[in-house]
């Protein structure tokens, strides 16, 4: 299997080292890692979420969309894509500051809620995502294997020397009719050989193929040992299998989530066919809404409600028939009045560009969106806020508000990303608004 690996950042570009040339803020990687990424980039399926065929500098390039993750190519070549929203601070911790706040907002969403986030540990190895995933899956199987691994009775046919179990009569008949010293029967036996089992061991077989850390090899090889009595079982046929986690078996929650997710991934990319192609994708939108909208759950106080995707207004309606549902990202409630309706953009956010060409870098269309929530939310009279990732250039809320209206105000603010805690401010309101929300200007709310 071929040795290499690259890391850019989301949106970046790559192109084949054949190309002969080098290009600034392009990275060259083998050939054959190329053209199996431009394959998928020429497909009509979903990979056009992810990659795209592009011209730079005279150069055919593939530029990686708005998804981040690893993709490991079926040579073997590892690429990591990282949120770019760290490059702007343009420090030697780069890329080890943008795997982690990454790292920290997967943990929002429920099935990556077991990764573990120790900065600490992370800065002292400064592992590669992939590595990193794979370091604690091993340490989930081991955590599980140093409680005992699960076993099961199953049915079992054999020809033995001595009767076990039910005599089968007919096989009997036909297979010891001469060796009437042997039994031909049917029984039961307690053994690890279970669907779960099955699917942790795939996993393992699976990981071994793809780390390149010795640490995590060796620890592979080791577990797979412990599970060397289970059956191997192909991952298109588990992905076919229910597992169900039965009572007392909480402790292989963990390992089967990852398990999981070694297998069948989260990409829009069609690599399950390939034993070696592996891809792990990240729809930045959806992590960052979902990011926001945990940390706010945990740290409002509890008088609030916070509520995700509202889908009880329309723009329209045409014939009195409702047409195209109005969705906001998240919405604090105050009981049961709405106080507030925020959206969440990943976009890059420059505070001084505040001309009237650049605007800030803001959208229109985001703006169009956003009177629409006021109007079909609010009734027109309230306060909306545009939730944007933290920078270096964007590191507190614009100083005022966009008015719709007299009535009706956006503010445009900062998420602290990078926080490895839910202490201290993470959402960056305006003295106003948090004055308005809480009613009591005397004491901060921090979120």
């Amino acid at each position: 299997m071929q040795i290499g690996y690259e890391q850019v950042f989301e949106f970046g570009y790559v192109c084949s080292v054949r190309s002969g040339r080098t290009i600034p803020n392009v990275s060259a990687i083998p050939d054959k890692a190329y053209q199996y990424l431009r394959h998928l980039s020429l497909c009509d399926d979903d990979e056009s979420k992810l990659l795209r065929l592009r011209s730079v500098g005279g150069v055919e390039a593939i530029q990686f969309l708005n998804y981040v993750g690893v993709i490991v190519t079926p040579d073997g070549f590892h690429i990591e894509i990282l949120p770019k929203v760290i490059k702007h601070a343009e420090h030697n911790d780069a890329i080890l500051d943008s795997r982690r706040s990454l790292l920290n907002m997967l943990r929002a969403l429920g099935m990556y809620r077991h990764i573990q986030t120790d900065a600490a540990h992370l800065e002292k190895q400064k592992m590669p995502l992939l590595e990193i995933f794979i370091r604690q899956f091993l340490s989930s199987v081991n955590q599980l294997v140093k409680r005992g691994i699960k076993r099961d009775y199953q049915p079992q046919s054999d020809n033995l020397f001595y009767l076990k179990g039910k005599l089968n009569i007919n096989t009997q008949l036909k297979h010891n009719l001469v060796q009437q010293h042997r039994f031909c029967v049917d029984y039961d036996e307690y053994v690890p050989d279970i669907t779960v089992n099955r699917l942790i061991k795939a996993a393992l077989q699976k990981v071994l193929l793809m780390t390149r850390s010795a640490h995590n090899q060796r620890l592979a090889r080791e577990l797979e040992f412990v599970f060397a009595d289970v059956s191997p079982i192909s991952a298109q046929v588990l992905s076919k299998e229910t597992v169900n986690l039965s009572r007392g078996m909480e402790h292989y929650k963990v390992p089967v989530a990852w398990s999981q997710l070694i297998l069948q991934g989260m990409s829009p990319l069609s690599m399950r066919g390939d034993a070696h192609a592996f891809s792990l994708m990240f729809p930045l939108e959806s992590v960052f809404e979902s990011y926001v909208e945990s940390v706010l759950r945990q740290t409002l106080p509890q008088r609030f409600t916070v509520k995700g995707q509202l889908q009880t207004s329309h723009l329209v309606t045409f014939d009195a028939k409702r047409m195209f549902r109005l969705k906001p990202d998240i919405a604090i409630y105050d009981g049961r009045e709405l106080k507030l309706v925020l959206d969440t953009k990943w976009k890059l956010i420059d505070a001084s560009k505040a001309n009237g060409t650049d605007k800030f870098l803001l959208s229109q269309q985001d703006f169009y969106q956003m009177h629409a929530y006021g109007h079909k939310y609010l009734q027109g009279e309230g306060d909306l806020v545009l939730i944007y990732p933290l920078n270096d250039k964007f590191t507190a809320p614009l100083s005022s508000a966009f008015e719709f209206s007299s009535s009706l105000r956006l503010w445009v603010v900062p998420f602290d990303i990078h926080h490895q805690t839910n202490d201290g401010d993470r959402l960056k309101l305006p003295s106003q608004l948090i004055e308005q929300l809480t009613h009591t200007p005397d004491t901060p709310m921090v979120v």
